[in-house]
Protein backbone atom coordinates (compact mmCIF):
# COMPACT_ATOMS: atom_id res chain seq x y z
CA UNK A 1 0.00 0.00 0.00
CA UNK A 2 1.42 3.88 -1.18
CA UNK A 3 1.99 6.08 1.83
CA UNK A 4 0.22 9.29 0.32
CA UNK A 5 1.61 12.65 2.10
CA UNK A 6 -0.77 15.31 1.99
CA UNK A 7 -1.14 18.46 -0.30
CA UNK A 8 1.42 20.94 0.88
CA UNK A 9 -0.06 24.47 1.17
CA UNK A 10 1.07 26.35 -2.10
CA UNK A 11 3.26 29.50 -1.92
CA UNK A 12 3.09 30.75 -5.49
CA UNK A 13 6.17 32.55 -7.04
CA UNK A 14 6.44 36.75 -6.66
CA UNK A 15 3.26 38.37 -7.77
CA UNK A 16 1.10 35.95 -8.10
CA UNK A 17 -1.88 35.16 -5.71
CA UNK A 18 -3.41 31.82 -4.51
CA UNK A 19 -6.41 31.57 -2.54
CA UNK A 20 -7.88 27.99 -1.39
CA UNK A 21 -11.79 27.85 -1.89
CA UNK A 22 -11.65 24.24 -0.39
CA UNK A 23 -10.15 21.43 0.34
CA UNK A 24 -9.27 17.69 1.74
CA UNK A 25 -6.29 15.99 2.77
CA UNK A 26 -5.22 15.24 -0.98
CA UNK A 27 -7.03 17.53 -2.86
CA UNK A 28 -7.23 21.70 -2.96
CA UNK A 29 -9.40 24.13 -5.16
CA UNK A 30 -7.76 27.45 -5.83
CA UNK A 31 -8.85 30.79 -7.25
CA UNK A 32 -5.37 32.19 -8.76
CA UNK A 33 -4.75 35.49 -9.61
CA UNK A 34 -1.71 36.08 -11.89
CA UNK A 35 0.23 39.46 -11.96
CA UNK A 36 -0.87 41.88 -15.17
CA UNK A 37 -4.14 40.14 -15.27
CA UNK A 38 -7.46 41.38 -14.85
CA UNK A 39 -9.44 37.73 -14.50
CA UNK A 40 -9.17 35.34 -12.17
CA UNK A 41 -8.48 31.46 -12.97
CA UNK A 42 -10.21 28.18 -10.95
CA UNK A 43 -7.87 25.30 -10.29
CA UNK A 44 -7.73 21.89 -8.85
CA UNK A 45 -4.73 20.29 -7.78
CA UNK A 46 -4.47 16.67 -6.33
CA UNK A 47 -2.15 13.97 -5.20
CA UNK A 48 -2.24 11.49 -7.99
CA UNK A 49 -2.47 8.71 -5.91
CA UNK A 50 -5.26 9.56 -4.12
CA UNK A 51 -7.06 10.63 -7.14
CA UNK A 52 -8.63 9.39 -10.60
CA UNK A 53 -5.30 8.87 -11.58
CA UNK A 54 -4.11 6.67 -9.34
CA UNK A 55 -4.68 3.15 -11.43
CA UNK A 56 -4.00 4.99 -14.82
CA UNK A 57 0.35 4.70 -14.78
CA UNK A 58 3.02 3.84 -12.09
CA UNK A 59 2.49 6.67 -9.83
CA UNK A 60 4.78 8.16 -7.40
CA UNK A 61 3.27 8.72 -3.78
CA UNK A 62 4.71 12.74 -4.85
CA UNK A 63 2.83 13.05 -8.23
CA UNK A 64 0.32 15.83 -8.11
CA UNK A 65 -1.99 16.60 -10.99
CA UNK A 66 -2.90 20.22 -11.44
CA UNK A 67 -6.35 20.65 -13.84
CA UNK A 68 -8.99 23.87 -14.67
CA UNK A 69 -11.93 23.55 -12.46
CA UNK A 70 -15.20 22.26 -13.48
CA UNK A 71 -16.36 23.52 -16.86
CA UNK A 72 -12.75 24.37 -18.11
CA UNK A 73 -12.23 21.89 -20.30
CA UNK A 74 -8.92 21.40 -18.96
CA UNK A 75 -7.63 24.49 -20.45
CA UNK A 76 -5.46 26.08 -18.46
CA UNK A 77 -3.44 29.55 -19.78
CA UNK A 78 0.63 28.62 -19.61
CA UNK A 79 1.45 31.40 -17.32
CA UNK A 80 -0.99 29.59 -15.05
CA UNK A 81 0.59 26.46 -15.33
CA UNK A 82 4.15 27.03 -15.13
CA UNK A 83 3.09 28.75 -11.71
CA UNK A 84 1.30 25.56 -10.51
CA UNK A 85 4.31 23.64 -11.58
CA UNK A 86 7.29 26.12 -9.81
CA UNK A 87 4.38 26.35 -6.62
CA UNK A 88 4.04 22.22 -6.21
CA UNK A 89 8.09 21.62 -6.66
CA UNK A 90 8.37 24.39 -3.96
CA UNK A 91 5.98 23.09 -1.85
CA UNK A 92 7.14 19.44 -2.32
CA UNK A 93 10.69 18.59 -3.63
CA UNK A 94 9.83 15.42 -3.86
CA UNK A 95 7.40 15.29 -6.02
CA UNK A 96 8.60 13.72 -9.16
CA UNK A 97 5.65 14.87 -11.80
CA UNK A 98 3.34 17.45 -11.84
CA UNK A 99 0.46 15.71 -14.21
CA UNK A 100 -2.07 17.84 -16.64
CA UNK A 101 -4.75 16.01 -17.86
CA UNK A 102 -6.72 16.35 -20.23
CA UNK A 103 -9.87 15.67 -22.39
CA UNK A 104 -10.27 18.05 -24.49
CA UNK A 105 -6.42 18.52 -26.42
CA UNK A 106 -7.04 20.41 -29.08
CA UNK A 107 -4.13 22.43 -30.53
CA UNK A 108 -4.62 25.40 -28.13
CA UNK A 109 -4.60 22.79 -25.29
CA UNK A 110 -1.65 20.98 -25.92
CA UNK A 111 0.78 24.41 -27.21
CA UNK A 112 -0.06 26.15 -23.59
CA UNK A 113 0.67 22.92 -21.62
CA UNK A 114 3.84 22.87 -23.92
CA UNK A 115 4.55 26.20 -23.37
CA UNK A 116 4.70 25.66 -19.65
CA UNK A 117 6.90 22.99 -20.14
CA UNK A 118 4.76 19.94 -20.07
CA UNK A 119 4.93 17.26 -22.88
CA UNK A 120 2.77 14.32 -23.43
CA UNK A 121 3.46 10.81 -22.23
CA UNK A 122 0.19 8.91 -22.07
CA UNK A 123 -3.68 8.64 -23.54
CA UNK A 124 -5.24 6.88 -20.93
CA UNK A 125 -9.02 5.92 -20.59
CA UNK A 126 -11.08 6.51 -17.26
CA UNK A 127 -14.82 5.01 -16.66
CA UNK A 128 -16.42 7.77 -18.38
CA UNK A 129 -13.61 9.86 -20.00
CA UNK A 130 -10.24 9.57 -22.35
CA UNK A 131 -7.37 11.63 -20.95
CA UNK A 132 -4.09 12.79 -22.63
CA UNK A 133 -1.37 13.17 -19.78
CA UNK A 134 0.92 15.68 -20.21
CA UNK A 135 3.55 15.95 -17.36
CA UNK A 136 6.16 18.55 -16.22
CA UNK A 137 9.40 16.97 -14.31
CA UNK A 138 12.08 18.59 -12.27
CA UNK A 139 15.19 18.38 -13.96
CA UNK A 140 16.38 15.50 -10.80
CA UNK A 141 13.98 13.31 -12.59
CA UNK A 142 15.00 13.90 -16.52
CA UNK A 143 18.69 14.82 -15.96
CA UNK A 144 19.71 11.38 -16.80
CA UNK A 145 20.46 9.79 -20.35
CA UNK A 146 17.00 10.28 -22.07
CA UNK A 147 17.78 8.27 -24.93
CA UNK A 148 15.76 5.12 -24.08
CA UNK A 149 16.20 3.27 -28.10
CA UNK A 150 19.70 2.15 -27.11
CA UNK A 151 21.40 0.04 -24.44
CA UNK A 152 24.46 1.54 -22.84
CA UNK A 153 27.78 0.89 -23.30
CA UNK A 154 29.93 -0.15 -20.82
Amino acid sequence: MLTVPPLPPLDPPYGWRVVLAAGTRFTGRFHLHGPGTDTDVEVEVERCAAGRLRDTYPVSAHDVEVRGASGALGRLPSAALRMLVEAVWTADPRCRRVVHAVSDCGPNSLAEAEAAGFRHVLDVDLADEQLRLLVAEPEWVTGGDRRLDRVPQT
